[in-house]
């Protein structure tokens, strides 16, 4: 593999990029009207435009990306995350155009994308999964009448695509109507398919996922876990590996159920297995995702290793680099994603110019981003400037070099969610490790909270403040007072 296009933007890209260089691979980036000055543009090796901002009118068309691939010499595609990354049809296309696709097969892809197939298939594997129905349901009456027979409280879940998209939380019957329809356009309106299926709630959730990789030589290893609890809009914005919550026992049963879940799709390349975590610490599977994950990094950081550059490695046809005897924890690390949105109003986008914009740096520090000082925030796409990961020897130390990262970066211009990465950080749940799925809802649902939280760390600095001031004063005065007298002037 000697040149690898880059079908995506932003951070990932640039993330992509960096492993190529290493392995000398030439690099192409595409960008949009938008992205005409971007850093991922700037640093590839080559850069071609592929359309207007809107992503239906660039990133996502699928022919032109394959035409730019013929003519300069591509052999190889590597998606990113999110835009095609999941995409079938167009792994396929890739396939048959006779160029790499650094990613699953189709068919695993098809298998896993769809939620309810996803089951089914585990299922013959004794992978453990949560109450509810195996089949899908677009009739409200049916699916009102199976929510019955399970009971409340329900999820509802779109049966295709993922990314909390689709999904309703019901609580009382006489609101199922109304939550399902919701459910429905949102599911129709993202992934095409508005069917979706019935799952009992899981009281207490935690979020825990499992970094897998497998290869074409049967061979197949769980990288650990990541904790994803933290969420708002049942998306991530913290994330950190270990978990706090499992047992080396516990760690090891769910690692051997992920693999379990690459065996039921024949799966090749990176992946991700998501569980619920229950309140009796029982799991469940939740789904795939057959592509590299956003929060990738906190793995890479307590193992040593470079999960891009596997990819590449298994998708040239090599086996893995490593034995699942040889992976082992090194440390903790954190990651905390900077999204351009107002913490005080519900989360939402915010755009505007990075007037400023400086990060921070230093032992353990990383931050993968796209973005410099004077660009613009697209109004086009994800709102995430920047992740944010720090490593630590253990959790305390990484949680408190996360709080020192945080307050060395330096944004202006746009709202960000770094305030309220510092918040969690620093609430006693998130440092006991005592926290759920339900953290925003129970501990933030009143933004001003974390005003007042900041109000109280403000008065405890100017104590702080008042306090060595008074040290010095009273320092300098016992020296002054100690002094002889001596006059050096007569009369």
């Amino acid at each position: 593999m000697k040149k690898v296009l880059i079908a995506n933007r932003g951070e990932i890209a640039r993330r992509v990029m960096r492993t190529l260089k290493k392995m000398g691979i030439k690099s192409v980036a595409i960008y949009s009207d938008a992205d005409e000055f971007a850093p991922h543009v700037l640093e590839a090796d080559e850069a071609v435009y592929v359309g207007a901002g809107p992503s239906s009118e660039s990133y996502l068309r699928q022919d032109v990306i394959l035409d730019y691939c013929k003519k300069l010499g591509v052999d190889g595609i590597h998606p990113g995350y999110g835009f095609l990354s999941e995409n079938a049809a167009f792994a396929r296309k890739v396939s048959e155009a006779g160029i790499t696709f650094i990613g699953p097969s189709p068919e695993a892809m098809d298998l896993m994308g769809d939620k309810l197939t996803a089951k089914q298939a585990v299922k013959e594997y004794n992978v453990p999964l949560v109450p509810g129905i195996d089949r899908a349901v677009t009739d409200v009456e049916d699916a009102k009448s199976v929510a019955d027979q399970i009971g409340y409280p329900v999820l509802i879940k779109a049966s295709a695509g993922g990314g909390g998209k689709g999904m309703r939380l019901v609580e009382d019957p006489a609101n199922f109507e109304e939550s399902m329809r919701s459910a429905q356009n949102e599911a129709r309106s993202s992934f095409g398919n508005d069917a979706v299926f019935i799952e009992k709630f899981v009281t207490k959730p935690r979020h825990i996922e499992i970094q897998v990789f497998s290869d074409r030589h049967g061979n197949d290893v769980y990288l650990f876990e990541r904790e994803c609890s933290i969420q708002r809009r049942h998306q991530k914005v913290v994330e950190e590996a270990p978990s706090a919550l499992l047992t080396p026992g516990l760690r090891k049963q769910m690692g051997e159920a992920a693999v379990n879940v690459c065996k039921a799709c024949n799966y090749e390349g990176a992946g991700t297995v998501e569980f619920l975590v229950d309140a009796n610490m029982d799991f469940f599977f939740l789904e795939m995702n057959t592509r590299l994950q956003v929060e990738h990094p906190v793995t890479e950081e307590i193992t040593g290793t470079d999960l891009v550059e596997w990819q590449i490695r298994v998708a040239r046809g090599e086996e893995l680099p490593m034995k699942q005897d040889e992976l082992k924890i090194h440390g903790h690390a954190i990651e905390v994603r900077v999204y351009a949105e107002d913490t005080m109003n519900g989360f939402v986008p915010d755009i505007g110019t990075l007037n400023r914009y400086r990060i921070p740096t230093g032992d353990g520090v990383r931050v993968d981003d796209a973005f410099a000082e004077g660009m613009d925030i697209p109004i086009y796409y994800d709102p995430m400037i920047a992740k944010l990961c720090v490593w630590g020897k253990d959790r305390e130390t990484a949680i408190k070099k996360s709080i020192e990262a945080i307050d060395n970066y330096q944004i202006s211009g746009v709202k960000t969610t770094l305030d309220f990465g510092k918040y969690v950080l620093k609430h006693p749940a998130f440092v006991s490790g005592d926290f759920d799925t339900n953290f925003v809802k129970h501990y933030f649902s009143d933004p001003t909270i974390m005003h007042e939280a900041m109000q109280e760390e403000k008065a405890a600095l100017v104590d702080s403040l008042e306090t060595i001031w008074s040290e010095v004063t009273e320092m300098k005065n016992a020296e002054f007072a100690s002094r002889p007298i001596v006059r050096s002037w007569k009369v």
